[in-house]
């Protein structure tokens, strides 16, 4: 009895070589799979198919890396319609351009006066008036003027430095204007500042 318990659990237990040898065999299948490129675990696919959108036509592989030419000339869907796509640019045409009415008369502006055109104005005058001279009885005012390096004197009508008519003699201010008559202007009593130099 003891040699039959003996025996079946020498037969019950597995062999030491035989699991060797069904781990190697695991081991080769694992490695032969993976170089053949499957993967060993396939990978789970989505639980929900993808739908494509609506008028989006399904594509095989190939297809993806062929340029469609005919979808560049496909009209473009118009703004209010439900096959709006966010992902296509499409700048919509301006508005169509109105006529405008041009503004009755009344409302328009006033052409101003014309702009006359001629030679250019003379320079300005620089002499400066110094002030009245006392003269005797009878011989009217006289004004005084320095251009800053000489100075000079007249009477009303005269010509001074050879150039400018005394027109009118004031108490602070006098009116000269060129010979040929040309810039007259009124030059105020501004040339104390010469006086002494």
């Amino acid at each position: 009895m003891g040699s039959d318990g003996a025996v079946g659990t020498a037969e019950g237990r597995p062999r030491p070589a035989l699991l060797i040898a069904l781990a190697i065999a695991v081991a080769g299948l694992l490695v032969w799979w993976t170089m053949s490129g499957n993967p060993a675990v396939p990978a789970a696919g989505p639980s929900t198919p993808r739908v494509p959108a609506k008028g989006q036509a399904t594509a095989s592989p190939g297809e993806d890396l062929a340029v469609r030419l005919d979808a560049l000339a496909a009209p473009r869907p118009s703004a209010d319609g439900g096959s709006r796509n966010p992902f296509r640019f499409y700048t919509p045409p301006p508005p169509p351009v109105r006529a405008v009415a041009p503004p009755p008369a009344a409302l328009r502006p006033e052409a101003g006066p014309p702009v006359p055109t001629g030679p250019p104005p003379p320079p300005p005058i620089p002499l400066k008036y110094i002030g009245l001279i006392e003269a005797g009885p009878g011989q009217g005012k006289v004004a005084a003027f320095s251009d800053c390096r000489t100075t000079m004197h007249g009477r009303e009508g005269e010509i001074i430095a050879g150039q400018y008519r005394l027109v009118r003699i004031g108490v602070e201010s006098v009116e000269l204007e060129y010979a040929d008559g040309r810039g007259r202007t009124r030059v105020r009593m501004s040339g104390q500042e010469c006086v002494g130099k």
